[in-house]
């Protein structure tokens, strides 16, 4: 590794293109780049939400995340290079069931929000969302592992119970998305 960085800058990008990781060269806005680069505001996203003050089980879900997600970047940088593995995929949905047992049905829509970890867990989810379809949309171009797909699927609806998750273990209560005309009967306004 030591090697690879040992220069941060190298002024080869300076006309918009840059190298991919089997020495390809392609433009700044390539849909190949606009998805690792989405991956990647993910995982800084999920690297905001674990320096929170958060149970050890749950930091070390994201720190496997955060590693998974560089797996997952290394296939977008190269492309044909295969390294997120169905095991990976099953992790998360093995860890939404969990979560949702602990949590029960969800009877109304929530909105994003409640405290500052639920909070990043709802904008991380988001952002996974807009890296599936972005990854999607690649796929449609060059070929992408079918894993990789899932596995941002199945991320973003690990990131939707574990901002619920992270916001009842906390005592942060949801705020139930109320339609427009019934908050307007609500305040008396209809």
């Amino acid at each position: 590794m030591g090697h690879r960085l040992s220069k941060i800058y190298t002024r080869t990008g300076d006309q918009g293109s840059t190298d991919l990781g089997n020495g390809a060269r392609v433009e700044k806005d390539h849909p190949r780049l606009e998805a690792y680069g989405d991956v990647d505001e993910l995982n800084s996203l999920i690297g905001l939400i674990a320096v929170e003050a958060l149970p050890t089980d749950l930091a070390e879900l994201l720190q496997d995340i955060q590693h998974d997600l560089f797996d997952l970047g290394a296939e977008l940088v190269v492309p044909g290079h295969e390294a997120l593995q169905e095991s990976q995929v099953a992790r998360l949905e093995a860890r939404i069931d969990e979560f949702n047992a602990e949590l029960g049905p969800l009877q109304e829509f929530i909105l994003p929000g409640g405290g500052r970890a639920g909070a990043q867990a709802h904008a991380a989810r988001t952002v996974a969302r807009r890296a599936e379809r972005t990854v999607y949309g690649l796929s449609r171009l060059e070929p992408v592992s079918s894993v990789t797909l899932r596995y941002l699927n199945r991320l973003s609806d690990l990131l939707f119970v574990f901002a619920r998750l992270v916001n009842r273990r906390a005592d942060t209560p949801e705020t139930q998305w109320q339609p427009g005309q019934t908050r307007r009967e609500a305040d008396g306004d209809a």
